[in-house]
Protein backbone atom coordinates (compact mmCIF):
# COMPACT_ATOMS: atom_id res chain seq x y z
CA UNK A 1 0.00 0.00 0.00
CA UNK A 2 1.72 3.15 -1.23
CA UNK A 3 -0.11 5.71 0.93
CA UNK A 4 0.45 3.93 4.25
CA UNK A 5 1.86 7.14 5.75
CA UNK A 6 -1.66 8.61 5.72
CA UNK A 7 -2.71 5.96 8.26
CA UNK A 8 -0.07 6.91 10.89
CA UNK A 9 -0.90 8.95 14.00
CA UNK A 10 0.82 9.58 17.32
CA UNK A 11 -0.29 7.94 20.59
CA UNK A 12 -1.46 11.27 22.01
CA UNK A 13 -4.25 11.87 19.47
CA UNK A 14 -7.83 11.22 20.49
CA UNK A 15 -9.67 8.05 19.59
CA UNK A 16 -12.08 10.22 17.59
CA UNK A 17 -9.23 11.57 15.43
CA UNK A 18 -7.75 8.09 14.96
CA UNK A 19 -11.16 6.84 13.77
CA UNK A 20 -11.33 9.75 11.31
CA UNK A 21 -7.95 8.68 9.88
CA UNK A 22 -9.14 5.07 9.68
CA UNK A 23 -12.32 6.03 7.84
CA UNK A 24 -10.44 8.25 5.38
CA UNK A 25 -8.26 5.35 4.26
CA UNK A 26 -9.19 2.27 2.25
CA UNK A 27 -6.87 0.26 4.50
CA UNK A 28 -9.36 0.15 7.41
CA UNK A 29 -6.54 0.50 9.95
CA UNK A 30 -4.71 3.24 11.83
CA UNK A 31 -1.04 2.78 12.69
CA UNK A 32 0.19 4.38 15.90
CA UNK A 33 3.85 5.40 15.96
CA UNK A 34 6.21 7.37 18.19
CA UNK A 35 7.94 10.57 17.08
CA UNK A 36 10.67 8.56 15.37
CA UNK A 37 8.14 6.57 13.35
CA UNK A 38 8.47 3.31 15.30
CA UNK A 39 5.32 1.20 15.49
CA UNK A 40 3.61 1.28 18.88
CA UNK A 41 0.29 -0.30 18.00
CA UNK A 42 -2.59 -0.56 15.56
CA UNK A 43 -6.28 0.34 15.62
CA UNK A 44 -8.94 -1.61 13.73
CA UNK A 45 -12.72 -2.00 13.90
CA UNK A 46 -12.43 -4.74 16.48
CA UNK A 47 -10.12 -2.69 18.72
CA UNK A 48 -12.56 0.22 18.62
CA UNK A 49 -15.54 -1.96 19.54
CA UNK A 50 -13.71 -3.62 22.43
CA UNK A 51 -12.54 -0.24 23.72
CA UNK A 52 -16.05 1.23 23.56
CA UNK A 53 -17.42 -1.71 25.53
CA UNK A 54 -14.68 -1.13 28.16
CA UNK A 55 -15.84 2.48 28.48
CA UNK A 56 -13.11 4.23 26.49
CA UNK A 57 -14.56 7.46 25.11
CA UNK A 58 -13.95 9.24 21.82
CA UNK A 59 -12.07 12.02 23.62
CA UNK A 60 -9.63 9.56 25.27
CA UNK A 61 -6.25 8.96 23.66
CA UNK A 62 -5.92 6.29 20.98
CA UNK A 63 -3.33 4.62 23.23
CA UNK A 64 -6.23 3.51 25.46
CA UNK A 65 -7.80 1.58 22.58
CA UNK A 66 -4.95 0.37 20.34
CA UNK A 67 -3.62 -3.16 20.04
CA UNK A 68 -0.12 -3.04 21.52
CA UNK A 69 1.10 -6.34 20.07
CA UNK A 70 0.09 -6.31 16.40
CA UNK A 71 1.35 -8.76 13.81
CA UNK A 72 4.13 -7.22 11.71
CA UNK A 73 6.80 -8.37 9.27
CA UNK A 74 10.40 -7.29 8.55
CA UNK A 75 10.96 -5.13 5.49
CA UNK A 76 12.08 -7.33 2.63
CA UNK A 77 9.77 -10.22 3.49
CA UNK A 78 6.81 -8.93 1.46
CA UNK A 79 6.22 -12.31 -0.19
CA UNK A 80 5.88 -14.03 3.18
CA UNK A 81 3.57 -11.26 4.36
CA UNK A 82 1.36 -11.71 1.33
CA UNK A 83 1.13 -15.46 1.95
CA UNK A 84 0.15 -14.84 5.58
CA UNK A 85 -2.58 -12.40 4.48
CA UNK A 86 -4.06 -14.83 1.99
CA UNK A 87 -3.85 -18.01 4.08
CA UNK A 88 -4.44 -16.70 7.60
CA UNK A 89 -6.99 -14.71 9.53
CA UNK A 90 -4.90 -11.55 9.26
CA UNK A 91 -6.10 -8.42 7.51
CA UNK A 92 -3.13 -6.07 7.86
CA UNK A 93 0.63 -6.48 8.21
CA UNK A 94 2.83 -3.41 8.81
CA UNK A 95 6.33 -3.76 7.35
CA UNK A 96 9.14 -2.63 9.69
CA UNK A 97 12.84 -2.04 9.31
CA UNK A 98 15.35 -3.42 11.82
CA UNK A 99 14.78 -0.48 14.17
CA UNK A 100 11.01 -0.94 14.15
CA UNK A 101 10.23 2.03 11.91
CA UNK A 102 7.14 1.66 9.71
CA UNK A 103 8.19 1.24 6.08
CA UNK A 104 5.08 -0.19 4.48
CA UNK A 105 1.70 -1.84 4.93
CA UNK A 106 0.13 -4.87 3.31
CA UNK A 107 -3.66 -5.13 3.35
CA UNK A 108 -5.57 -8.35 2.76
CA UNK A 109 -8.50 -6.84 0.92
CA UNK A 110 -6.15 -5.50 -1.76
CA UNK A 111 -5.43 -9.11 -2.72
CA UNK A 112 -8.74 -10.93 -2.57
CA UNK A 113 -12.40 -10.13 -3.16
CA UNK A 114 -14.88 -10.70 -0.32
CA UNK A 115 -16.21 -14.24 -0.19
CA UNK A 116 -19.72 -14.62 -1.49
CA UNK A 117 -21.98 -15.19 1.48
CA UNK A 118 -25.02 -17.42 1.69
CA UNK A 119 -26.50 -15.43 4.59
CA UNK A 120 -29.87 -13.86 3.98
CA UNK A 121 -30.30 -10.10 4.33
CA UNK A 122 -33.78 -8.90 5.34
CA UNK A 123 -34.48 -5.20 4.87
CA UNK A 124 -37.52 -3.73 6.62
CA UNK A 125 -39.03 -1.32 4.10
CA UNK A 126 -42.74 -1.32 4.91
CA UNK A 127 -42.92 1.79 7.09
CA UNK A 128 -45.36 4.64 6.47
CA UNK A 129 -42.76 7.41 6.53
CA UNK A 130 -45.21 9.77 8.26
CA UNK A 131 -42.50 12.04 9.68
CA UNK A 132 -41.20 12.76 6.17
CA UNK A 133 -44.51 13.86 4.69
CA UNK A 134 -45.21 15.39 2.20
CA UNK A 135 -42.14 13.76 0.59
CA UNK A 136 -43.63 10.31 1.26
CA UNK A 137 -47.18 11.04 0.18
CA UNK A 138 -46.59 9.39 -3.18
CA UNK A 139 -43.18 7.75 -2.66
CA UNK A 140 -42.17 5.13 -0.07
CA UNK A 141 -39.35 6.36 2.14
CA UNK A 142 -36.80 3.74 0.95
CA UNK A 143 -37.14 5.13 -2.59
CA UNK A 144 -36.50 8.75 -1.60
CA UNK A 145 -33.35 9.96 -3.36
CA UNK A 146 -30.24 10.59 -1.29
CA UNK A 147 -27.11 11.42 -3.24
CA UNK A 148 -29.03 11.00 -6.49
CA UNK A 149 -30.30 7.46 -5.92
CA UNK A 150 -32.85 5.73 -3.68
CA UNK A 151 -31.87 5.12 -0.06
CA UNK A 152 -32.57 1.41 -0.47
CA UNK A 153 -30.32 1.10 -3.53
CA UNK A 154 -27.38 2.47 -1.55
CA UNK A 155 -28.13 0.02 1.28
CA UNK A 156 -28.17 -2.96 -1.10
CA UNK A 157 -24.94 -1.84 -2.77
CA UNK A 158 -23.25 -1.62 0.64
CA UNK A 159 -24.18 -5.25 1.32
CA UNK A 160 -22.98 -6.31 -2.12
CA UNK A 161 -19.54 -4.86 -1.30
CA UNK A 162 -19.28 -7.38 1.55
CA UNK A 163 -20.30 -10.38 -0.55
CA UNK A 164 -24.02 -10.59 0.26
CA UNK A 165 -26.31 -11.47 -2.64
CA UNK A 166 -29.57 -12.89 -1.19
CA UNK A 167 -32.15 -10.35 -0.05
CA UNK A 168 -35.72 -10.25 1.18
CA UNK A 169 -37.58 -6.94 1.37
CA UNK A 170 -40.53 -6.74 3.75
CA UNK A 171 -43.08 -4.51 2.04
CA UNK A 172 -46.40 -2.96 3.03
CA UNK A 173 -47.09 0.72 2.40
CA UNK A 174 -46.63 1.53 -1.33
CA UNK A 175 -44.80 -1.77 -1.65
CA UNK A 176 -45.56 -2.15 -5.35
CA UNK A 177 -43.33 0.83 -6.16
CA UNK A 178 -40.44 -0.89 -4.41
CA UNK A 179 -41.12 -4.17 -6.25
CA UNK A 180 -41.30 -2.35 -9.59
CA UNK A 181 -37.95 -0.65 -8.99
CA UNK A 182 -35.91 -3.62 -7.75
CA UNK A 183 -37.72 -6.53 -9.37
CA UNK A 184 -36.01 -9.86 -8.74
CA UNK A 185 -32.65 -8.15 -8.23
CA UNK A 186 -31.11 -9.37 -11.49
CA UNK A 187 -30.39 -5.80 -12.63
CA UNK A 188 -28.23 -5.43 -9.51
CA UNK A 189 -26.56 -8.84 -9.76
CA UNK A 190 -28.39 -10.24 -6.71
CA UNK A 191 -31.49 -12.22 -5.75
CA UNK A 192 -34.38 -10.26 -4.24
CA UNK A 193 -37.56 -11.76 -2.84
CA UNK A 194 -40.42 -10.09 -1.01
CA UNK A 195 -42.31 -10.64 2.21
CA UNK A 196 -45.79 -9.13 2.00
CA UNK A 197 -47.15 -7.70 5.25
CA UNK A 198 -50.94 -7.60 4.97
CA UNK A 199 -50.92 -5.94 8.38
CA UNK A 200 -48.09 -4.23 10.21
CA UNK A 201 -46.03 -6.82 12.11
CA UNK A 202 -43.39 -4.72 13.85
CA UNK A 203 -39.63 -4.84 13.39
CA UNK A 204 -39.38 -8.61 13.93
CA UNK A 205 -42.80 -10.07 13.12
CA UNK A 206 -42.28 -10.14 9.35
CA UNK A 207 -39.37 -12.57 9.80
CA UNK A 208 -41.91 -15.26 10.70
CA UNK A 209 -43.21 -15.04 7.11
CA UNK A 210 -39.91 -15.76 5.37
CA UNK A 211 -40.58 -18.31 2.61
CA UNK A 212 -37.48 -20.30 3.54
CA UNK A 213 -36.01 -21.50 6.82
CA UNK A 214 -32.57 -19.95 7.37
CA UNK A 215 -29.67 -22.27 8.12
CA UNK A 216 -27.16 -19.49 8.82
CA UNK A 217 -27.34 -16.16 10.69
CA UNK A 218 -29.57 -13.57 9.03
CA UNK A 219 -28.76 -9.86 8.85
CA UNK A 220 -31.80 -7.67 9.49
CA UNK A 221 -31.75 -3.92 8.96
CA UNK A 222 -34.20 -1.05 8.92
CA UNK A 223 -34.63 0.29 5.40
CA UNK A 224 -34.25 3.95 6.34
CA UNK A 225 -30.62 3.83 7.48
CA UNK A 226 -27.47 4.84 5.69
CA UNK A 227 -24.31 3.41 7.19
CA UNK A 228 -20.78 2.30 6.41
CA UNK A 229 -21.00 -0.49 9.00
CA UNK A 230 -18.92 -3.55 8.18
CA UNK A 231 -21.53 -6.29 7.66
CA UNK A 232 -18.84 -8.90 7.13
CA UNK A 233 -17.56 -8.21 10.64
CA UNK A 234 -21.12 -8.47 11.97
CA UNK A 235 -21.42 -12.04 10.66
CA UNK A 236 -17.95 -12.88 11.94
CA UNK A 237 -18.97 -11.51 15.35
CA UNK A 238 -22.11 -13.62 15.81
CA UNK A 239 -20.27 -16.73 14.62
CA UNK A 240 -17.15 -16.15 16.71
CA UNK A 241 -19.07 -15.62 19.96
CA UNK A 242 -21.77 -18.19 19.12
CA UNK A 243 -24.49 -15.73 20.06
CA UNK A 244 -28.16 -16.37 19.41
CA UNK A 245 -28.67 -12.72 18.48
CA UNK A 246 -26.60 -9.58 18.02
CA UNK A 247 -27.85 -5.99 18.10
CA UNK A 248 -25.88 -3.21 16.41
CA UNK A 249 -25.50 -0.30 18.81
CA UNK A 250 -24.30 3.27 18.34
CA UNK A 251 -22.72 5.44 21.01
CA UNK A 252 -24.91 8.43 21.83
CA UNK A 253 -23.79 11.31 24.01
CA UNK A 254 -26.12 13.49 26.07
CA UNK A 255 -24.66 16.65 27.58
CA UNK A 256 -26.36 18.29 30.53
CA UNK A 257 -26.28 22.04 29.73
CA UNK A 258 -25.79 23.03 33.38
CA UNK A 259 -23.45 22.33 36.24
CA UNK A 260 -24.71 19.20 38.00
CA UNK A 261 -24.65 19.45 41.80
CA UNK A 262 -23.97 16.16 43.59
CA UNK A 263 -25.33 15.75 47.11
CA UNK A 264 -24.23 13.36 49.85
CA UNK A 265 -26.50 10.38 50.33
CA UNK A 266 -27.03 10.77 54.08
CA UNK A 267 -27.20 14.56 54.10
CA UNK A 268 -29.29 15.67 51.13
CA UNK A 269 -28.29 19.33 51.56
CA UNK A 270 -24.53 18.73 51.77
CA UNK A 271 -22.81 19.27 48.43
CA UNK A 272 -20.26 16.57 47.63
CA UNK A 273 -19.12 17.95 44.29
CA UNK A 274 -20.05 19.75 41.10
CA UNK A 275 -19.75 18.39 37.56
CA UNK A 276 -19.76 21.19 35.00
CA UNK A 277 -21.91 20.28 31.99
CA UNK A 278 -21.19 16.54 32.21
CA UNK A 279 -21.55 14.24 29.20
CA UNK A 280 -23.35 10.94 29.67
CA UNK A 281 -22.68 8.19 27.14
CA UNK A 282 -25.18 5.55 26.14
CA UNK A 283 -25.43 2.82 23.54
CA UNK A 284 -28.62 3.06 21.46
CA UNK A 285 -30.26 0.52 19.18
CA UNK A 286 -28.91 1.16 15.66
CA UNK A 287 -31.59 -0.84 13.81
CA UNK A 288 -29.10 -3.45 12.56
CA UNK A 289 -29.19 -7.07 13.77
CA UNK A 290 -27.74 -10.51 13.19
CA UNK A 291 -30.10 -13.31 14.21
CA UNK A 292 -29.39 -17.02 14.42
CA UNK A 293 -31.92 -19.46 12.94
CA UNK A 294 -32.83 -20.38 16.54
CA UNK A 295 -33.69 -16.77 17.34
CA UNK A 296 -35.88 -16.43 14.26
CA UNK A 297 -37.74 -19.63 15.15
CA UNK A 298 -38.90 -17.96 18.40
CA UNK A 299 -40.83 -15.21 16.58
CA UNK A 300 -44.58 -15.89 16.72
CA UNK A 301 -46.12 -16.53 13.30
CA UNK A 302 -47.92 -13.59 11.73
CA UNK A 303 -48.18 -11.54 14.94
CA UNK A 304 -47.02 -8.02 15.73
CA UNK A 305 -43.61 -8.48 17.34
CA UNK A 306 -40.85 -5.91 17.79
CA UNK A 307 -37.13 -6.63 17.85
CA UNK A 308 -36.60 -5.38 21.46
CA UNK A 309 -39.31 -7.84 22.56
CA UNK A 310 -37.41 -10.68 20.91
CA UNK A 311 -34.16 -9.71 22.66
CA UNK A 312 -35.90 -9.36 26.03
CA UNK A 313 -37.49 -12.80 25.61
CA UNK A 314 -34.13 -14.39 24.86
CA UNK A 315 -32.44 -12.64 27.77
CA UNK A 316 -35.21 -13.86 30.09
CA UNK A 317 -34.35 -17.43 29.04
CA UNK A 318 -30.63 -16.87 29.60
CA UNK A 319 -29.72 -17.01 25.92
CA UNK A 320 -26.69 -15.15 24.63
CA UNK A 321 -27.61 -11.81 23.05
CA UNK A 322 -24.72 -9.44 22.40
CA UNK A 323 -24.12 -5.83 21.40
CA UNK A 324 -22.07 -5.00 18.31
CA UNK A 325 -20.80 -1.38 18.56
CA UNK A 326 -20.92 0.48 15.24
CA UNK A 327 -18.25 3.12 15.03
CA UNK A 328 -18.65 3.83 11.32
CA UNK A 329 -20.87 6.46 9.71
CA UNK A 330 -24.53 5.86 10.59
CA UNK A 331 -27.61 8.02 10.13
CA UNK A 332 -31.30 7.35 10.61
CA UNK A 333 -33.38 9.15 8.00
CA UNK A 334 -36.55 9.65 9.98
CA UNK A 335 -37.20 13.38 9.77
CA UNK A 336 -36.77 16.13 7.23
CA UNK A 337 -33.65 17.65 8.80
CA UNK A 338 -32.01 14.19 8.88
CA UNK A 339 -32.97 13.63 5.25
CA UNK A 340 -31.41 16.95 4.23
CA UNK A 341 -28.27 16.24 6.24
CA UNK A 342 -27.93 12.78 4.64
CA UNK A 343 -27.99 14.41 1.21
CA UNK A 344 -25.32 16.90 2.26
CA UNK A 345 -23.05 14.19 3.70
CA UNK A 346 -23.55 11.56 1.02
CA UNK A 347 -20.49 12.29 -1.11
CA UNK A 348 -18.25 12.21 1.95
CA UNK A 349 -19.11 8.58 2.68
CA UNK A 350 -20.46 6.87 -0.44
CA UNK A 351 -19.28 6.59 -4.03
Amino acid sequence: MEDYKKTIVGPQVSLKEAIRVLEASDAAITLIADEAGRLLGTLTDGDIRRAMIRGVGLSDSVAEAMCTSPTSAPLGTEDDALKALVSGNIRHIPLLDKQGHIRGLRVRRELIRPNKKNNLVVLMVGGLGTRLRPLTNDCPKPLLPVGGRPILETIIKQFIEFGFSRFYLTVNFQGQQIKDYFGDGSNFGVQIGYVEEEQRLGTAGALSLLPETPTEPVVVMNGDLLTKANFHHLIEFINKYQAKAVMGVKEYDVQVPYGVVNLKEKDELQISGIDEKPVHRYFVNAGIYALSPEAISQIPKGEFYDMPTLFEAMLAKGEKALAFPIREYWTDIGQLDEYNRANEEFDQHFR
